[in-house]
């Protein structure tokens, strides 16, 4: 799965990466947790790209309430064409999640080790995601969830499931509106960890609430 993540890339990184016109407000963030919202790339109609605030924790558009969300911070790659909470935005709402680096925790005998995974030259990628409306009443909700696939050798030895990159010269494509499920499903495939460090963290960083450099080391 992934749980955590961080995001400190410099705003004008991101508007290079993702081609954007401009950003919302935009705040460095060394510990993300779910529950909460979390910037993200959406294609508009005109086929530009735009940054929005999602929260983190995708709600159908058919659940009664938005508690379904903590149970959908992830969505697995094998099953989001079947899966009713992710196949209509599968067809037709693929985001991108901008991040730095995410955490995973390697359970061992006495406690759980953290783990920070990173490109080792520390620049921006991005995890590919599904957002979805959820509209119940006075109350709109814009959420979306991060997918993930089973873990490679890299990985593994941390924790089972990693969360899918999409390599930035397929950006476009997994965006692209038109693109079919078919297709992209091979982007979700391929294995955009190369250059990817793994490296120990202290147990800092497993308060959701501690959001500083010291989840780094």
């Amino acid at each position: 799965m992934c749980g955590r993540f961080n995001l400190i890339a410099p705003p004008e990184q991101l508007i290079e990466t993702f081609k954007l016109h401009r950003l919302p407000r935009y705040e460095t963030s060394y510990n993300i947790p779910p529950g909460q919202k979390i910037l993200t790339i959406v294609q508009l109609d005109d086929g530009s790209y735009k940054a929005v605030y999602l929260h983190w924790g995708l709600i159908p558009h058919w659940a009664k309430d938005r508690k379904i969300s903590q149970k959908l911070i992830n969505a697995r790659a094998e099953s989001l064409a079947e899966k009713p909470a992710f196949k209509s935005a599968y067809q037709q709402r693929r985001c991108l999640i901008p991040a730095t680096g995410f955490y995973e925790w390697q359970k061992t005998e006495q406690t759980k080790q953290a783990y920070y995974i990173s490109r080792k030259d520390q620049q921006l990628f991005a995890f590919a995601g599904l957002w979805e409306y959820w509209d119940h009443g006075t109350e709109t909700v814009y959420s979306c969830t991060i997918i993930t696939t089973a873990a490679n050798q890299l990985i593994s030895p941390v924790h089972q499931r990693m969360p899918v990159i999409i390599a930035n010269e397929n950006i476009a494509y997994w965006l692209d509106k038109n693109a079919s499920t078919e297709s992209t499903q091979q982007l979700l495939l391929a294995d955009a960890y190369q250059n990817m460090l793994v490296k120990p963290v202290s147990n800092w960083v497993n308060n959701p609430y501690h959001n500083d450099k010291n989840c780094l080391n």
